[in-house]
């Protein structure tokens, strides 16, 4: 049966009002899971053992777990901090949660160690975006954030129990909140599984900030 000029501009109009409808419901549809009513979650958005970074002003907290070597860690870092800074209220909390073998626990380890001289943020920058492959590399990250390597050892050796029990309590929380692997972001109340880009970080802000 042949379809008359009428009836064809009909069946396109209906199926670009159909693909239109599904991009919709698509771009509606939440990136993350309210986990508000969680406790354990609750525990980790407010456990204050880990690095972080922020404005006074920030009004919502971004817990992000993640390996130096994740590939989709690496990616959705330039994203993720871009997002923040077009916020300007958004306090970063740093959860190492190394599963990349040896040379990410000592990335992590590094990192870690790293606080005690405040600079993590800057070391955390600089290992997401560089090598994390070699001890040059590692040295050269605290360097290059302003970090004194020697003084890095003393501390890294002094306080090998406290780095390792932040590692445990990284992973202990990952699994607590369900996390499949890394990266993991947990956003306010909502849980991410996956790398987001900037325009889903912010869209996942303002989720966040509306479900609280």
């Amino acid at each position: 049966m042949r379809l008359t000029r009428r009836e064809v501009k009909q069946l396109c109009a209906l199926v670009v009002l159909s693909v239109v409808l599904a991009l919709s419901l698509q771009s509606e549809r939440s990136l993350g899971q309210n986990v508000g009513d969680n406790l354990l979650a609750r525990a980790v958005g407010e456990d204050q053992s880990s690095p972080a970074e922020g404005s006074p002003a920030a009004d919502l907290t971004l817990v992000v777990f993640t390996d130096y070597r994740c590939p989709a860690c690496r990616a959705a870092h330039p994203a993720m901090k871009r997002a923040v800074a077009t916020d300007g209220k958004v306090r970063i909390v740093y959860k190492d949660w190394p599963l990349f073998g040896a040379a990410s626990e000592r990335a992590a380890q590094i990192a870690i160690a790293s606080e005690f001289q405040g600079i993590y943020p800057l070391v955390y920058d600089r290992l997401m975006s560089g090598r994390t492959d070699s001890e040059d590399a590692l040295r050269n990250a605290v360097r290059h954030s302003g970090g004194n390597w020697r003084h890095l050892q003393g501390d890294l050796a002094s306080n090998r129990t406290l780095i390792s029990a932040q590692l445990a309590r990284n992973k202990r929380q990952a699994f607590e909140l369900g996390l499949p692997g890394t990266p993991g972001y947990l956003i306010g109340p909502i849980l991410v599984r996956g790398a987001l880009t900037e325009a889903e970080f912010t869209r996942v802000f303002r989720e966040a900030r509306e479900a609280s």
